[in-house]
């Protein structure tokens, strides 16, 4: 009850976004390894947008 209003980080957000991309990338690797690559590195992004947050808030 208390979570409803609870904002989410923007870590969080990268998080979740990392987590879909991950999944496009695999679904689409047996398919289509050109989107897959893109997917990839687009995962590979924000990654380095998550850990860059990390090391700013430590």
């Amino acid at each position: 009850m208390f979570g409803l209003f609870k904002k989410t980080s923007e870590v969080d957000k990268l998080q979740k976004q990392y987590e879909k991309l991950m999944a496009d990338w695999h679904r689409l690797s047996t398919t289509n390894r050109a989107e897959s690559d893109k997917k990839y590195s687009e995962a590979q992004k924000i990654l380095d947008r998550i850990e860059a947050i990390k090391v700013d808030t430590v």
